[in-house]
């Protein structure tokens, strides 16, 4: 499960998420809306909602703005009605890709994902072709310049999480979908200092990329990532650290 983290680490370093801020927040906003609409607006008693707004706030999003995306959510407010859509296929070398979309008009977003998709060597498959070889977990990134993996480890498997690995500079703690609230609380409580936390599609087997392949699907996640549409994708590729820091570069 190891190196969920790589992508994130990319993006931070390019300065992608300052660079695209209203990108950004517009992700949020979506993710607010629905999971108010889904399942109410109070997020003590609706976890998707509160993983939303806590991703707000690591954005510095405005707490106006994070209200208002809960009222039109819950009604209070008027605003566009948004349908959630995923998309599965696959890039240059057979890796498996599943795109989350939030949107307003499904027949723009698929064939804007399509194009997506076929300017990167992939293809669109049909729903359910690939999302069997994905589990859903909780993802938990700890600040390893601060605390050690053994630290980590004592802990998170104490207070119930599934696994702890190191990757670079960053622990990465898994749980399942039940427990990953109470586990990030509980870190946090603990003292540890938590870089991301999210619900995530980690892969059960990942395919080695060549260089060329590599570029050319990380060129194709940079182009889902800018997607307005596109709120989260996983895929199951092996990219040699070299390789990712050669893109970054680029």
């Amino acid at each position: 499960m190891s190196g969920h983290n790589k992508w994130a680490n990319i993006k931070q370093r390019k300065g992608a998420q300052d660079a695209k801020r209203s990108n950004v927040f517009s992700k949020f906003v979506k993710e607010i809306i629905v999971a108010a609409k889904e399942k109410g607006g109070n997020p003590d008693t609706n976890n998707r909602l509160k993983v939303a707004i806590d991703k707000a706030k690591s954005v510095n999003m405005p707490k106006d703005t994070i209200e208002k995306a809960i009222k039109r959510g819950t009604g209070e407010l008027e605003g566009i009605s948004y349908e959630e859509i995923s998309y599965e296929g696959y890039g240059p070398g057979g890796v498996a890709v599943i795109v989350d979309t939030m949107t307003d008009n499904k027949n723009r977003t698929a064939a804007e994902i399509r194009k997506i998709f076929s300017k990167h060597n992939g293809s669109l498959g049909e729903a359910g072709c690939v999302a069997w070889m994905f589990d859903r977990k909780g993802y938990i990134g700890i600040d390893g310049t601060k605390h050690t993996e053994d630290a980590v480890m004592e802990i998170a498997l104490e207070i119930g999480a599934d696994d702890v690995v190191k990757e670079g500079d960053t622990i990465e703690v898994y749980t399942s979908m039940d427990s990953f609230h109470s586990v990030l609380e509980d870190l946090k409580a603990k003292g540890l200092t938590v870089t991301e936390s999210e619900i995530s599609r980690i892969p059960q087997n990942t395919i080695k990329l060549e260089k060329d392949k590599a570029f050319t699907l990380l060129k194709l996640m940079d182009e889902l990532e800018n997607h307005d549409d596109v709120q989260d994708f996983a895929q199951n590729a092996d990219i040699d650290d070299s390789i990712m820091e050669e893109f970054m570069n680029s």
